[in-house]
């Protein structure tokens, strides 16, 4: 005898629990030995400070989606879940700054969860992807810029690049189809606060509608 559960695909549990729209945010973050000290402090801090926020906001808390790679090695730290189980981890610096492998393998994971999504009928925002590193790639990131640009040609995301003291901005402008931002010392806090402020403003808007952003002012060199 067939068991009824066999035509569930897998995941489907949690969208069954939570049918709301999702907003996947992406975090790639670099770790690398160069953001030893201060920089890694200020980045958990910063983390710390998103998830509260996010917390705050009970629409934000089920819509809301975070996944985070770090890269110095590439190592996927937290799978996308909703705001209200994303945990944020302690993280540590290592390595060099292999950008390239961690945002192809961060706009993988990307691709696989809108599948999911679509396999659950869920419906979905634009994704955010973010990129946040302190120096210049290790690796060949030709790969990456690629599938950057023709993701959003295709609308398939919203790319930010955010370059903390020491990063290579024209390599940055080069990656990235918006004009990278360069972090005002070392405001985490203060850039995902504004962060958090955002993904709330799409999560209660419709799936589709443009949302106006506010100003970066507060946390990035203008």
């Amino acid at each position: 005898m067939s068991n009824q559960f066999d035509q569930i695909p897998f995941g489907a549990a949690e969208f069954a629990d939570n049918p709301e729209p999702r907003c996947p945010c992406l975090l790639l973050l670099d770790t690398s030995y160069s953001m030893n000290g201060a920089p890694i402090d200020a980045l958990n801090q910063g983390l710390v400070a998103f998830k509260d926020e996010l917390a705050a906001d009970s629409l934000a808390m089920k819509r809301v989606e975070v996944a985070i790679v770090t890269f110095g090695p590439v190592n996927i730290v937290a799978p996308f879940q909703t705001a209200d189980l994303f945990t944020p981890s302690t993280l540590v610096t290592s390595g060099d700054t292999p950008m390239g492998a961690a945002i192809e393998q961060g706009l993988e994971m990307l691709r696989s969860r809108k599948d999911e999504y679509r396999a659950n009928g869920i419906s979905y925002y634009r994704p955010w992807v973010f990129l946040m590193t302190d120096g210049a790639p290790t690796d060949s990131i030709v790969a990456a810029e690629h599938a950057v640009k023709s993701g959003e040609a295709a609308k398939a995301f919203s790319f930010f690049a955010v370059g903390v003291e020491g990063a290579n901005m024209d390599i940055l402008a080069k990656l990235s189809t918006r004009q990278p931002l360069k972090l005002s010392g070392l405001k985490f806090r203060e850039l995902f606060s504004w962060l958090s402020a955002s993904l709330s403003g799409v999560s209660q808007s419709q799936v589709g509608q443009t949302v106006a952003l506010q100003s970066p002012a507060g946390w990035a060199e203008v």
